[in-house]
């Protein structure tokens, strides 16, 4: 699977479909307990498909492609490879993000009282079935 991300560049972003990608994301929330919401969007910042219960979708996919353009030049100034997450934790709970493939990102909101290795866990599991929409949606777009 490819983890690097190919951000900030004119390369054009797969049209995913939303259905898979929300059920990923409603797995998500059944699954792991003090999920409070997620997202998917493009590296740029575009909103894939949410599930987010009454934050605002588009803020939010433009905070995580600022967060993911800031976490990446740090893991590169650092030497620690390619981007694969970032974890913020806040006094009301967490916010994480991974990368799911080359084109999007996976952005998840959870509680303070969240398990983080489990959300880290199931996590990193829907972002590579997402990375794998992603990448099957690239390759039928791709196709004359």
């Amino acid at each position: 699977m490819k983890r690097a991300l190919r951000q900030f560049t004119a390369k054009r972003s797969p049209v995913l479909p939303e259905p898979e990608v929300l059920s990923e994301l409603r797995g998500l929330r059944a699954t792991v307990p003090h999920l409070t919401g997620g997202l998917v969007a493009t590296t740029d910042g575009l909103v894939v498909a949410h599930d987010t219960n009454g934050l605002e979708p588009e803020g939010l996919a433009a905070l995580t492609a600022a967060a993911l353009g800031v976490g990446s030049r740090l893991i590169e100034a650092s030497g620690q490879g390619g981007f694969r997450e970032l974890l913020t934790r806040g006094e009301n709970g967490y916010t994480a993000t991974y990368a799911a493939g080359g084109y999007v990102v996976l952005t998840l909101f959870a509680g303070p009282d969240a398990n983080v290795g489990r959300l880290h866990f199931e996590a990193r599991r829907a972002g590579g079935r997402i990375a794998a929409i992603a990448d099957a949606a690239l390759e039928r777009q791709d196709r004359p």
